[in-house]
């Protein structure tokens, strides 16, 4: 069975995309992350990149603030964790109330649970039992904001959702939407994936991203800082930035200094970057680049 797909249209501009990983195995250092780096991969595959990134506890009412900003944001963003059926798991719940909408058993999502209640019953030479105890409770794990469309799950079928945050939360295609998967990233990874690929595509190619930046020695970020911002004013979206450097095992106290942005703009303003510098008489260098 495949999934209702609704392909969110295109916009003349990149989508900012963020990320939220839930929950308290990673703040209390149970867990290490993995999702970040990944989902920054994932988009760089495709020529896109994150825009922000934030951890939250599994505390109800920070998680439902949280999406109640990321929903209003427009933005692309992705949520892991939390969506399972156990009493420690609270995104459902709270991306119910973030939006102002019912919790509600998605028939979409219900089919497919129900094919791996099946699935699990014949591997273990069992009779499926549709009204069992566990069966029915394993049912909670579709049960999603009213509205929601679902996101499968390769691994073992028990889908994530996704929701929209426009002035119709029901409404695909108003923009982004808010994407929720499991935290565990075997599910996780190819799910995000399949958003990627089925929803946002049509930035791939035109969104690919130029980074060139030079080591810096002996200044300082304030000296450097009017600079940056010329470059900024002049190179309309092109960024600038300043990653100071006081122990590097190769260049020791530095500052790399570049800009990023569409390979188009980047060559005029790496070189204005570069006039830019010659007033300050610093010395420079390996001139680095990155797509």
């Amino acid at each position: 069975m495949n999934p209702t797909q609704q392909p969110l249209p295109s916009t003349d501009s990149r989508p900012r995309f963020g990320l939220i990983i839930i929950g308290d195995e990673i703040l209390s250092g149970k867990r290490v992350d993995k999702h970040l780096p990944k989902v920054i991969e994932l988009l760089k595959a495709r020529g896109l990149s994150l825009d922000y990134a934030e951890y939250v506890g599994d505390d109800p009412q920070r998680i439902t603030a949280t999406l109640k900003r990321a929903f209003a944001s427009g933005d692309v963003v992705f949520s892991t964790g939390g969506i399972g059926a156990t009493p420690d798991d609270h995104t459902r719940q709270c991306a119910a109330r973030a939006l102002g909408v019912a919790l509600t058993l998605n028939e979409e999502a219900k089919l497919f649970i129900e094919q791996r209640m099946k699935d699990m019953a014949l591997e273990k030479g069992q009779v499926y039992v549709p009204d069992q105890a566990d069966n029915l409770h394993r049912l909670n794990m579709g049960v999603f904001p009213e509205g929601a469309h679902i996101i499968p799950n390769p691994y073992n079928k028990i889908p994530g959702f996704f929701c929209t945050g426009g002035s119709d939360p029901h409404a695909v295609g108003e923009g982004g939407g808010v994407f929720f998967v499991p935290g565990f990233p075997v599910m996780a990874w190819p799910m995000i994936e399949w958003v990627l690929d089925t929803y946002y595509r049509s930035f791939f190619t035109a969104q690919a991203w130029l980074e060139r930046s030079v080591i810096v020695f002996g200044a300082m970020e304030a000296t450097l800082t009017p600079l940056m911002e010329a470059i900024e004013r002049d190179h309309v979206g092109v960024k600038v930035f300043s990653l100071p450097s006081v122990d590097h095992p190769q260049f020791g106290r530095h500052i790399e200094l570049g800009v990023k942005g569409a390979p188009g703009q980047v060559a005029a303003a790496y070189a204005a970057l570069l006039a830019g510098l010659k007033p300050f008489n610093v010395k420079l260098g390996p001139e680095l680049v990155h797509s």
